[in-house]
Parts: structure tokens; C-alpha cells; sequence
């Protein structure tokens, strides 16, 4: 049998800071102090790291012979042969329906359907979808930004379209800074199973992301200013967080293209102590400037 260290290898955990977009329309909508929209947005964030966990044992159980021949994703559980594909697929209906059942008993009609929405999203990708260069991407930052309409219902807070913007170029931006990691892996004769790598190079993805960077700071300094932006949380000094944005693109951008170890972003959060500093600072002047100052 396998080991509970195996499962929970396979479950991801580590992955689940990619669902802390779920509490973005709560803190941007003045409600952290608001217990009922906190208890919402918790059992959302749980059902999609239940639900994300299932998409991560079904890529697995699809891409078992392409992750073998991955200098990392070999040592995953089913890769290496710590679990069995049964194992697994028992493990996977285990998760989905617990993260059904809670989403019925404590959530929406609502939340549930966008979690539906985002597990049919990710069955598409995983079979098909992840194969069409651009539509991958493209699927991964819709992943995103259903997260965010989770947790704006849950918390029962409108979600701008400022925050759906920002929020699917970020995710284009990280979703092509992992295909580089990939383009630069198959020229060292690893990953050649990606079927979508062919229709990618390194001069598009590059470009692709200079060019998502620079939409997004944009977007982001517009949004700071508008006129609407700033009636709504009563001050005009959100400005002063478009600093921590620009400094974290650069570090990241910097992580891509001179260190070149992009493949997760999640790994790269949770390892990178600069990322993490400016990620927390820019948390703060937020929480000051809507919280506290205002």
C-alpha cells in the first residue's frame, strides 16, 4: 500500500496558493472584517483545492509516459510507480466528491456551477485542449479568473472587470513563462511529448510575455486612477501599490530570463524570498491604504 507521504505528493498541496485568487474579491471588496463572506470564501477556497487536486491526479493518470521522460515530473507518485493508476483513480472520486457535498451543504447553487465550470474546463484541457498552442494558455488563465467569480460570490461581492482583466493577463504572463521552461527543457532533450511545444518558439514566448507585462502594469495603473476605482475604496492613493507590481514583474522576469527556472510559478513563489517580500508588502499598502487610512 502506498504511503500517506505518496498521496499527498499527489494531491499537490503546494500547489494549492494558485486558489488564493478565490480571496481576492473579499479583501478588494472591504470584507475581511465580515465573518459570513470570511466562512463563504473559506469552504470556496477548499472546494477548489479539493477540485484542483482531481485535476492534478487526472493529468497525471493521462501524461503518466510523457511525465516519465521529465527530469522532475518522473518522480511524481504514478510516474515513479508509488502509486497505482487504480490507487489513484480511487483517490481522485474520493476528492470529488467531498469537494461536490461540501460545495452543496455550505455554498451557492452558484459557486458550485463555477466549480463545475472549472472542472469541465480543465477535463477539456487535459484531454484535448492542452495540445493547441495559445489555447492552452489561454485555458489556463480562464482557470484563473473562474477562481475569482467563485470567491466574488461566495463573498458576495461584484467582481470588476478591472480585476478579471488583470487577473487573466497575469495568468497568460506565468502560463507562457512555463511554456519557455518547457521549450527549454525539450532542447535538452527532455519533454518532447508536449504536443503544443512545435507551434511555440522561444522568440514568441519571450515577446509574448514582455508584451503581457508591459498590458498589465498599464491596466494596473489605470486602474489605480479611475475615477470609479477610487469612489469606490475612498481614496486616490492606490497608486502607491503600482510600485510592489512593477518590482515583482521584474523579478520575475528576471527569475525567467537570466536564471531561467520558470517551470512552476508556484515553486518559484514559494522559493523565491524576494517575491515573497514584495508580494507581502504590496498586501499591506493595500490593507493600509483600504482598512486602515481610509
Amino acid at each position: 500500500m502506498a504511503k500517506l507521504s505518496e498521496y499527498i505528493k499527489l494531491a499537490r498541496p503546494n500547489h494549492y496558493v494558485k486558489n488564493g485568487f478565490v480571496w481576492i474579491p473579499l479583501f478588494f471588496g472591504h470584507k475581511l472584517n465580515d465573518l459570513q463572506a470570511v466562512f463563504n470564501t473559506f469552504w470556496a477556497f477548499f472546494a477548489f483545492c479539493l477540485t484542483a487536486s482531481v485535476v492534478y491526479v487526472l493529468n497525471d493518470l493521462l501524461d503518466v509516459q510523457e511525465d516519465r521522460l521529465h527530469p522532475v515530473k518522473k518522480l511524481r507518485p504514478i510516474a515513479s510507480g508509488a502509486i497505482t493508476a487504480k490507487q489513484a483513480t480511487r483517490f481522485l472520486l474520493i476528492f470529488l466528491v467531498l469537494a461536490i457535498s461540501l460545495s452543496f451543504i455550505f455554498l451557492s447553487n452558484n459557486v458550485l456551477f463555477i466549480l463545475m465550470a472549472y472542472l469541465f474546463l480543465n477535463l477539456a484541457y487535459s484531454f484535448s485542449l492542452k495540445h493547441i498552442a495559445v489555447i492552452d494558455v489561454v485555458c489556463i488563465a480562464t482557470g484563473f479568473v473562474l477562481r475569482v467569480f467563485a470567491g466574488g460570490i461566495a463573498a458576495e461581492v461584484p467582481v470588476s472587470h478591472w480585476l478579471v482583466i488583470m487577473v487573466f493577463l497575469l495568468a497568460i504572463f506565468l502560463a507562457l513563462a512555463k511554456r519557455r521552461d518547457d521549450l527549454i527543457l525539450n532542447a535538452q532533450g527532455h519533454n518532447k511529448a508536449r504536443r503544443s511545444l512545435p507551434n511555440y518558439n522561444m522568440d514568441f514566448v519571450s515577446h509574448s510575455m514582455v508584451a503581457m507585462t508591459s498590458i498589465t502594469i498599464v491596466s494596473y495603473i489605470l486602474y489605480t486612477v479611475s475615477p470609479e476605482v477610487v469612489s469606490k475604496h475612498g481614496t486616490n492613493q492606490l497608486y502607491l501599490t503600482t510600485f510592489w507590481v512593477v518590482i515583482g514583474f521584474l523579478r520575475y522576469m528576471q527569475i525567467t530570463f537570466v536564471h531561467q527556472i520558470s517551470g512552476s510559478p508556484t515553486t518559484v513563489l514559494l522559493r523565491d524570498i524576494f517575491l515573497q517580500v514584495v508580494l507581502v508588502l504590496w498586501l499591506i499598502t493595500f490593507y493600509l491604504l483600504l482598512y486602515v487610512f481610509n
